[in-house]
């Protein structure tokens, strides 16, 4: 089968951490996990919190209008009017890389500032990579007459750079954690794509590290206890895994995992995340076409 072409972009960010030994397949893999240094579980606390963080999500999804999506942009269409004053992101409608960036929009209330611009990868318009962004990937922002890319760095520069809450801490010890679980992203997404050439479960060490994340704070369900960039940065690669291991590997990435369960129920009830999910069996058969080789 022949592989699928897409093209997106990730964070350049390189984790600065030590290293730990997890066995994939045959072979041994070296794969960087950060500290923890969790604390003992606090009943009460953690109760009081989770109640916060669900009060807080609500808040966020509070007014949000469902979006009317428009199509995506293929080589026949014709190039909105570019550096015209308007704020535009430009995305795939299933790539994981851009989702972050509209979950990010959507959470800070922007759908009426920054203007979704849908694109075909498979058949993507010339006019975007020689007018708008010669990397030729998604996702991109264009900004007070620049466009700018990589994931990681707009979902921060659009958090501090627009109105609406904020979704990144103030708490030193919550930043500090912060930056190490965005960091992780790259090879928590590497670990768990190389397990597809074994069994399932062979990705356990890397989703165990995020049961673990999840149980550092204990005022609330979210990585920092609240909603936050690191809950966006991670939500659209686990909504990935979690059908697609079930599907192909029968693996269910949540049994023994009662952190990452309740915190996907908790992601599940966001509606600015829901506006920018696709059904699960599209996403497997996206993955079951683009990673056929290691299946």
């Amino acid at each position: 089968m022949a592989s699928l072409k897409v093209s997106y972009s990730s964070s350049r960010l390189t984790p600065s951490v030590p290293f730990s030994l997890v066995s994939f397949s045959n072979k041994v893999t070296l794969v960087r996990f950060p500290k923890t240094n969790l604390s003992p579980p606090k009943l009460k606390l953690q109760a009081l919190g989770r109640t916060r963080a669900t009060a807080q999500s609500a808040k966020m999804a509070a007014g949000i209008v469902k979006e009317v999506l428009p199509p995506a942009l293929d080589s026949t269409s014709e190039s909105p009017p570019l550096f015209d004053g308007t704020t535009r992101l430009y995305i795939s409608y299933t790539c994981p890389y851009a989702q972050r960036v509209w979950i990010t929009r959507n959470c800070k209330g922007l759908q009426d500032k920054i203007k979704l611009v849908p694109l075909d990868l498979q058949n993507r318009p010339d006019w975007y990579k020689e007018k708008v962004y010669p990397a030729n990937k998604v996702p991109s922002l264009e900004h007070k007459n620049e466009v700018k890319g990589e994931s990681l760095d707009l979902i921060k520069y659009i958090d501090n750079h627009f109105e609406g809450p904020s979704l990144f801490p103030d708490d030193s010890a919550k930043k500090e954690f912060a930056e190490e679980l965005l960091s992780y992203t790259d090879t928590f997404n590497k670990a768990v794509i190389s397990s597809f050439k074994g069994d399932g479960n062979e990705a356990g060490a890397a989703f165990d590290y995020i049961e673990t994340a999840l149980s550092k704070f204990e005022d609330g369900p979210f990585f920092l206890g609240q909603f936050s960039l690191v809950d966006i940065a991670y939500a659209p690669f686990i909504d990935r895994f979690q059908p697609f291991l079930l599907d192909v590997k029968k693996y269910d990435i949540t049994a023994g995992r009662p952190k990452l369960a309740a915190w996907i129920e908790e992601m599940d009830k966001n509606e600015a995340y829901k506006q920018t999910r696709r059904e699960p069996k599209e996403l497997v058969d996206i993955y079951k076409k683009r990673f056929s080789a290691q299946l």
